[in-house]
């Protein structure tokens, strides 16, 4: 069959109007008097208890300020107030001098005698003055396990994200010179935009005083990676001779425990192997994990290639070291070793794919503020432009009656929620979908029913763990094959032989065999970071990730057995499979049947562009009555992100599918008299889409729906893109860089010649604008 290269599509000219942003009118309590009285005595109690912190760089107090939806930024209209962060809750917290607490007890005292004062809207939005307390600044993991028993332990603690470098220099300096003060060893720092994070080693009694600092957000345990293999080895006595990728193959990195690079099936494809681990930063991988993803992430399926005796790499393979099986031994933060990483790989090779197969099972996503690796991810895939692959983590510890009897529906507790770094906006997210059903034991003696596999095929592993990320955001954002679990229903023991993904094994070392199999969401990302890469060869020069992660979800579909299993429910199959699986078909070029229109643009807030979409005659007519035809939009944008704004992202961008009879009504349709709430209740063509709707697609940076038509189509369609920045901003008078990917199917039309009927479309259209442009 015929393949093309993706056609790329102009937006229309027309940009409509600003449209008016909305206010949040603070409402004055019933009685003024009563409310200045409680927040007068809830200030006394709390300024006693802030006197009583530790450290500090100055001798400013620390306030956690209840103020609901009120924007946190309005308090500092009152002098001597810095706000240096808002949490989950309606809670802002605040460093305030002196002359802020006697302008605070002023006014208060002012409204207790009925009278007028001036900034009264934030008095009225005040609820209560409080404190950063030793539980506040606890992490998921100290919550839930404690200070570890022994005398010294490494922990992670986070400074409040200072905004004024001078400020910011001056509490780090004060903060190592009280390290050293108390005899805490100092192992490792970072410090960037909204993140200040130091690994520590520490006593019992040092941690405690670490817990009362007030210039410390958060202590936390360290990471405890997942870096479990349960491989089942099998024995190929010869592949043959595999040749090295092309010389102009795309790159990819593999940041992981390393790469077993003298591998018969991944020397001639290795161009660099790295190690960034302390002491002696060997690329070696004396684990294995490294060397299975590595298999995947070069060959894609595994399988499949076994099936065919077929390996042709075609891409070429670099490998950072950052992961040992030892996680505690690592006095370095994970987060410096993967910016180490990336920028190295990133200068010398300008690789621009990173699988990073690795979840911290310390730090689950309950909601709230997104952690610390997951915001370096996506402060360096803006950065860079580069894409990282990541999986949703495993949840192990599934109790055998859960397998019994409570699959699927146990994988949506908070328990199997999603672990850092997996909420990442900008990151590519996978989550695992099994592709076997049937263990070693049952395929030898079919008639015995004693192994029961958890999952069928396609649908979600017995152990991936499930979304959503930042203020609903989908996630995963897609799905691949990770392996699967068997229950064995005497025993209740958990059987995993036969039911993983094959890939290659570092025990070629030892006994010759050269591809093994295992289980785990650390399997299902590199499927994904695969066809990333190869998608990133095929695009033209100088495409953005945004076009590469738009072009993915494009192509991905919900397995049928997932939506089955599911009752083709939007919200469960959102955090469980996302937008589904990639389906390569017309991935990397596009076909007279099945074909994908690209573009790039940049868009300032609060206004649209406009897409009209080119489709043929050939397309709207829905004869044979029955004939399939698919439409899907595709939209992926990589906006700036702070730990500290319960708003993590600063840019919203959108799209809506609407039909109309011409360009100026669409335009008309958004015109700057739309309100935000008329907006959000737009609807949008046609009720037979395939998912997810606007109002749940929207929260994340990657957005996909698919429309099926049976029928014949009148009208135009077109596709608009949106940008309404609610939450904070940096700059919002720079324009947002975004891409779209539109794909048309019309597979089941034996003589469709849909690419050639578009593509004369859009050269007339072409022709068209030129020659309105020559005229003006």
């Amino acid at each position: 069959m015929p393949a093309y290269p993706h056609l790329k599509i102009d937006r229309e000219q027309p940009v409509n109007e600003k449209r008016p942003v909305g206010r949040v009118i603070t409402r004055p309590p019933e009685n003024i008097p009563a409310h200045a009285r409680r927040l007068h005595a809830s200030l006394e109690r709390a300024r006693e208890s802030a006197t009583q912190s530790l450290g500090g760089f100055d001798d400013r107090l620390l306030f956690k300020l209840q103020i609901g939806s009120f924007a946190p930024d309005q308090l500092e209209r009152i002098n001597g107030v810095e706000v240096i962060s808002q949490e989950d809750g309606g809670y802002a917290l605040a460093f305030a001098n002196i002359e802020a607490l006697e302008t605070f007890e002023a006014r208060l005292a002012t409204l207790e005698r009925g009278r007028q004062i001036t900034r009264k809207e934030i008095f009225f939005a005040l609820q209560a003055f409080e404190n950063w307390t030793e539980e506040d600044r606890k992490g998921w993991a100290l919550q839930h396990e404690g200070l570890p028993a022994r005398d010294n332990f490494m922990l992670d603690v986070e400074l409040w994200p200072i905004r004024t470098n001078t400020s910011r220099r001056e509490m780090i300096n004060h903060f190592n010179f009280w390290l050293g003060q108390e005899g805490i060893e100092n192992l490792d720092s970072i410090n960037v935009d909204s993140l200040v994070l130091y690994r520590v080693r520490a006593s019992q009694e040092q941690a405690l005083r670490l817990l009362h600092h007030r210039d410390v957000r958060t202590v936390d345990l360290p990471p405890r990676f997942q870096l479990e293999i349960e491989a089942l080895q099998f024995d190929i006595q010869q592949v043959g001779n595999i040749p090295a990728p092309p010389a102009n193959a795309p790159f990819i990195a593999v940041l992981d425990s390393g790469v077993a690079s003298g591998h018969p099936m991944i020397r001639m494809a290795m161009a660099d192997a790295q190690g960034f681990l302390p002491p002696d930063r060997s690329a070696d991988d004396d684990q294995g994990h490294g060397t299975h993803v590595a298999g995947i992430a070069l060959y894609g399926d595994v399988e499949e290639c076994f099936e065919s005796r077929s390996f042709e790499p075609q891409l070429r393979l670099l490998s950072g070291r950052i992961l040992d099986a030892q996680a505690e031994g690592n006095p370095r933060l994970i987060e410096n070793l993967v910016e180490e990483a990336v920028r190295y790989f990133h200068e010398q090779y300008r690789c621009r794919i990173f699988n990073l197969s690795y979840g911290d099972v310390n730090k689950p996503y309950t909601g709230g503020r997104v952690k610390w690796l997951a915001y370096t991810l996506d402060r360096l895939s803006r950065e860079l432009d580069v894409l990282f692959v990541i999986p949703t983590g495993n949840f192990n510890d599934v109790p055998s009656d859960w397998l019994r009897s409570e699959y699927p529906e146990y994988l949506l507790r908070d328990d199997a929620s999603l672990i850092d770094p997996a909420p990442a906006l900008n990151a590519l997210t996978v989550g695992s979908i099994a592709r076997w059903d049937q263990t070693a034991n049952s395929s030898r003696w079919p008639h015995d029913p004693r192994e029961r596999p958890i999952a069928q095929r396609d649908q979600p592993s017995p152990f991936t763990r499930c979304g959503a990320s930042a203020k609903g955001a989908i996630k995963p954002d897609l799905v691949s094959y990770g392996g699967n679990w068997a229950l064995h229903l005497v025993t209740g023991h958990r059987v995993t032989q036969r039911l993983g993904e094959l890939s290659t094994s570092r025990a070629f070392l030892t006994d010759g065999r050269l591809l093994s199999d295992a289980s785990g969401t650390s399997y299902a990302a590199p499927h994904v970071a695969h066809l990333a890469a190869r998608t990133l060869g095929e695009l033209p020069a100088n495409s953005s990730i945004n076009l590469v992660r738009a072009v993915l979800v494009a192509n991905a579909k919900i397995p049928p057995a997932s939506a089955v299993l599911f009752d083709k429910d939007e919200e469960r199959l959102s955090r469980t499979v996302g937008y589904g699986m990639v389906n390569p078909s017309s991935l990397y070029r596009s076909t007279e049947e099945e074909l994908i229109l690209i573009a790039e643009e940049a868009l300032a807030d609060k206004r649209h562009h406009f897409y009209e979409l080119p489709i043929p005659d050939g397309f709207l007519n829905g004869t044979p009555r029955s004939r399939r035809r698919q439409l899907t939009v595709a939209l992926a944008y990589c906006p700036p992100v702070k730990t500290t704004r319960v708003d993590y992202k600063a840019v919203r961008m959108d799209f809506r599918v609407v039909k109309a009879e011409s360009l100026a009504a669409v335009v008309k349709m958004f015109n700057r008299a739309t309100s935000r709430d008329e907006y959000e209740r737009m609807s949008e063509w046609g009720s037979n889409k395939w998912a997810y709707g606007a109002s749940i697609r929207s929260k994340g940076t990657v957005q996909s729906a698919t429309w099926t038509l049976r029928k014949r189509l009148s009208g135009q369609l077109f596709v608009v893109v949106t940008r309404n920045d609610y939450g904070w901003v940096g700059d919002n008078s720079i324009d947002e860089r975004y891409a779209l990917a539109i794909r048309m199917s019309d597979r089941e039309n034996q003589e469709a010649r849909l690419y050639t009927q578009i593509n004369t479309m859009l050269q007339v259209r072409q022709r068209e604008r030129v020659r309105v442009r020559t005229r003006t």
